[in-house]
């Protein structure tokens, strides 16, 4: 949608629209605001390194399994 198109459906509105118009507005313009001034923080390689454990005998199969082996 160009300006022009967006600016010719908001002038066909009546005012009291116009201004709900103009509070959305404002509001987009805040949030993104808000996502700027708080941007994510860098991942950091090997952040969760040895915070799980898998045992030795994870590959091994599960006794419940066995009558269908």
């Amino acid at each position: 949608m160009t300006d022009i198109q967006l600016y010719t459906k908001i002038s066909s509105l009546p005012n009291n629209l116009k201004l709900e118009v103009i509070d959305f507005i404002d509001f987009l313009k805040s949030k993104k605001e808000i996502s700027r001034s708080n941007p994510e923080k860098p991942r950091v390689f090997g952040y969760a390194k040895d915070s799980i454990i898998i045992k030795p005998s994870f590959d091994e199969p599960l006794d419940d399994f066995k009558e269908y082996m």
